[in-house]
């Protein structure tokens, strides 16, 4: 806490003083994105630095190739990190300094690379032959502290700019507020600037058919890859009900940011089913879904839940970052628990009873072949069997905690720590000292029973019991 309120430098450490990134859309059967990344970085720290650390967008989920890195206009080629400092890390590397960086000198560091269509699948980053998406994190390099105890993070710049460099006629969102464009023979750059109280900077963009056309920015959008029916308006509407119903529960997402967005993307799998099945993802303000979701209808109730459930990552997976044992209880669970929510406010307790009979049956489905691992234990590596079913529990385990101590107290404690911690890793104990604050109870029994536990509680299943004519699951 003292060397966070410190005016004076504690430790070795650097700030960043300016940035600047540049993304071109490379077209092609093999499509790619070519990334320049600026840096202007000030020696702040106590001591002179011989080196920093950087982690790079990760080789097997964007695809990354080519990478040039330049300190003060001189290639260096980066190593990886100590064993004994990064186990299994192989996107974290260290940049060495030919000559020592003293203390309150600037440094220019540079980094380009190209993206391509990855391997393994990332919701931060798709490329297609006509369209692409990046999310807020996943793509640019992110600097890390010096090494030292009271070493903190480089503090971001008061404002960033970054331009995107695409076909004529592709369409772009972008974060931040536009700043200008200028044409070069068949392609168009857009810049933008990002300043402190944004998310970051992303990009969607590609060439789609635009729903309404009218562009209102009040409105939600869809973008997809051929034009949409007579039924847009209707689902347009229900859309809306969730982004509000999000927006009234868990706080203003961004003031820049007054209606959602709905695209399609060829790329977008789900994190546990086959690569046919339907899914979404999520990027600032909006849903991605795949071909498959759009087939289940714009009017469905499945294509609703997958619009909802990404519409909430934006709340629970940009505003905060759940730390890595949280990402399947926090991370995935949080999200599907407020598109109950939504569900709620959509279509009333019916829809919230039926969402939590579906999670029910997903979970029943899932711990008939395979054991069960505690919520706590389960993570995002972990084996896809225990995934589903901990992805099945995990919302369940928020009901509960309104069932017990009221929907507004909790909604308003998880609310608080969206506001309060944005930007900031988040665990079990952030959720539960926030919630103990706003219900005014103590909740580690009901953590301990949900998280560490195997099964769903008796008390619960009592209150929710299935009917042998129960619809199958959707998925």
């Amino acid at each position: 806490m003292c060397a966070v309120g410190c005016a004076v430098a504690l430790a070795p450490g650097y700030q960043i003083a300016r940035e600047t990134r540049e993304i071109r859309f490379i077209p092609g059967q093999n499509p790619a994105l070519a990334i320049h990344v600026d840096f202007t970085l000030r020696n702040s720290g106590t001591s002179e630095l011989r080196f920093i650390d950087a982690r790079l967008p990760s080789s097997e989920t964007t695809g990354r190739t080519d990478l040039r890195i330049e300190v003060d206009g001189v290639e260096t080629t980066p190593s990886a990190l100590p064993l004994d400092e990064s186990p299994s890390q192989p996107d974290l590397v260290r940049i060495t300094f030919a000559k020592a960086w003293m203390r309150k000198q600037k440094l220019e560091l540079r980094f380009d690379y190209t993206l391509r269509s990855p391997v393994q699948f990332s919701s931060y980053v798709t490329i297609e032959p006509e369209s692409f998406h990046l999310g807020v994190r996943g793509w640019a390099p992110h600097l890390q502290p010096a090494k030292h105890l009271l070493a903190s993070y480089p503090s971001r710049p008061p404002r960033m700019n970054y331009q995107i460099r695409v076909p004529a006629n592709f369409a772009v969102m972008a974060g931040g507020a536009p700043k200008g464009q200028k044409r070069f023979g068949s392609e168009i750059e857009r810049r933008y600037e990002v300043n402190a109280r944004a998310l970051g900077a992303f990009a969607v963009a590609g060439r789609y058919a635009i729903w309404p056309t009218n562009g209102s920015r009040n409105a939600t959008v869809f973008w997809t890859t051929q034009p949409l029916s007579e039924k847009t308006a209707a689902s347009a509407r229900q859309v809306a009900i969730i982004w509000n119903s999000l927006t009234k529960d868990f706080g203003s997402f961004d003031r820049n940011i007054a209606a959602p967005s709905v695209v399609e993307s060829a790329s977008v799998q789900s994190p546990v089913g086959g690569r046919g099945d339907a899914a979404a993802v999520s990027f600032p303000g909006g849903a991605l879904l795949n071909p498959a979701a759009f087939d289940l209808g714009i009017d469905s109730e499945r294509f609703f839940e997958l619009v909802g459930e990404a519409l909430a990552r934006n709340w629970f997976d940009e505003e905060v970052f759940p730390s890595v044992e949280a990402e399947i209880g926090m991370g995935d669970g949080l999200p599907e628990y407020a598109s109950v929510v939504a569900d709620e406010s959509r279509r009333g307790p019916s829809g919230r009873q039926q969402r939590i009979y579906a999670y029910l049956q997903r979970y029943d489905a899932a711990t008939k072949d395979s054991d069960e691992t505690p919520i706590a234990a389960t993570m995002a590596s972990s084996p896809a069997p225990q995934r589903r079913i901990a992805l099945a529990k995990a919302p369940l385990f928020y009901i509960a905690l309104e069932d017990a101590y009221g929907e507004a107290s909790v909604r308003a404690g998880i609310a608080h720590m969206l506001t309060s911690l944005r930007g900031q890793e988040v665990d079990y104990h952030v959720l539960r000292s926030v919630l103990e604050q706003s219900t005014g109870r103590q909740l580690g029994p009901t953590f301990r029973e949900w998280l560490d536990g195997k099964g769903i509680p008796s008390d619960f299943r009592a209150r929710y019991p299935l009917r042998a004519d129960a619809p199958a699951p959707t998925r």
